[in-house]
C-alpha cells in the first residue's frame, strides 16, 4: 500500500510538473506580447511571476488537454517548441490590434501639422507621434477598464480547443490571419483618423483659395497654427467616440479564438 501511494504521488508530480512546464511556455509567451501586461513599462520580473501564477491558477483546467503518458525527450521538445509558437501568435494578433491605434495617432499628427513632434511611446518601446502615445496609454487604460484582459485570459485557456496540444498548427492558416489582421488594423487606424484627414483637405483647399486670391500672403505660417488648433479641437471632442470604436474592433479580433473553440 505505501509503495501504491508513493508511486501514484511521483506519476502526479511528474505529470503536474510536466503540464505546468506546457502551459507556461503557452500562456507567458502569449502574455510577454500582449497589450497591458506585455508592455515595456511593465518590469520583466514582474511579468514572469504573472505569467508564473497565471499557469498555476489555470493548470487545473488545462490539464485535461495535456497528452498522457508524458512523451519521450524529442517529442517533449517538439511540443515545447509548437506551445512556443502558438503562444507567439496569439501574442502577436493581440499586438497587432494595439497597433492600430498608433497607425491612427500617425495619420492624426501628420495632418495635424505635428509630425516632427516625436516622444516616447511606452506602450511600443520607441519613438512615436504624440497622438498616438495618447492614444496607445488610453488604449490600454480601456483594455483594463472593460476587462478586455478577461476575454484574452479565457481566449488562451480556449486555444486548447483551436490548437490542442501535439497537434501541428496549420501554418499556412495562421500567416493569412496575421495577414488579414494587419490589413484590418491598418484599416482601423484610418477610419479613427478619417475625421482629421477630412479637416486637414479642407485647409488645404482653403490654403490654395487664399493664395489665388491674395498671393502676397505667406499662407503656410498662418494655415499651421489654425491646423493644430482645429485638430486639437476636433481630438477634444472625438475621443471617447474613438476609443470606444477602437474597444469594439479590438474585441471582435480576440474573440475568434473564442468563437472558434466554441
Amino acid at each position: 500500500m505505501e509503495s501504491f501511494n508513493t508511486l501514484s504521488l511521483e506519476e502526479f508530480l511528474v505529470s503536474g510538473v510536466f503540464a505546468f512546464i506546457m502551459i507556461f511556455v503557452r500562456l507567458g509567451t502569449a502574455l510577454m506580447l500582449m497589450p497591458g501586461i506585455g508592455d515595456s513599462f511593465v518590469p520583466q520580473n514582474i511579468r514572469l511571476y504573472i505569467a508564473l501564477s497565471m499557469s498555476f491558477v489555470l493548470m487545473p483546467i488545462v490539464q485535461q488537454y495535456m497528452p498522457s503518458p508524458i512523451p519521450p525527450f524529442m517529442t517533449l521538445a517538439a511540443l515545447i517548441m509548437m506551445e512556443f509558437i502558438i503562444g507567439l501568435f496569439i501574442g502577436t494578433i493581440a499586438r497587432i490590434l494595439m497597433a492600430a491605434l498608433d497607425v491612427a495617432g500617425m495619420i492624426i499628427s501628420m495632418t495635424a501639422g505635428l509630425a516632427n513632434a516625436q516622444v516616447f511611446n511606452p506602450s511600443s518601446a520607441s519613438q512615436g507621434s504624440v497622438v498616438g502615445a495618447l492614444l496607445s496609454m488610453t488604449g490600454v487604460l480601456f483594455i483594463f477598464v472593460t476587462n478586455l484582459h478577461h476575454m484574452m485570459i479565457y481566449g488562451l485557456v480556449e486555444s486548447y480547443q483551436m490548437f490542442p496540444v501535439g497537434g501541428v498548427p496549420d501554418a499556412g492558416s495562421m500567416a493569412e490571419m496575421v495577414s488579414k489582421t494587419l490589413s484590418m488594423s491598418f484599416l482601423i487606424g484610418f477610419q479613427i483618423a478619417a475625421p482629421f484627414v477630412v479637416i486637414a483637405m479642407m485647409i488645404y483647399i482653403g490654403m490654395g483659395v487664399l493664395s489665388r486670391l491674395m498671393p502676397q500672403i505667406q499662407v503656410f505660417i498662418l494655415a499651421l497654427p489654425i491646423q493644430i488648433l482645429l485638430s486639437t479641437i476636433t481630438l477634444f471632442f472625438v475621443l471617447s467616440a474613438i476609443m470606444l470604436f477602437w474597444v469594439g474592433k479590438f474585441e471582435e479580433g480576440m474573440v475568434f479564438f473564442l468563437t472558434s473553440a466554441g
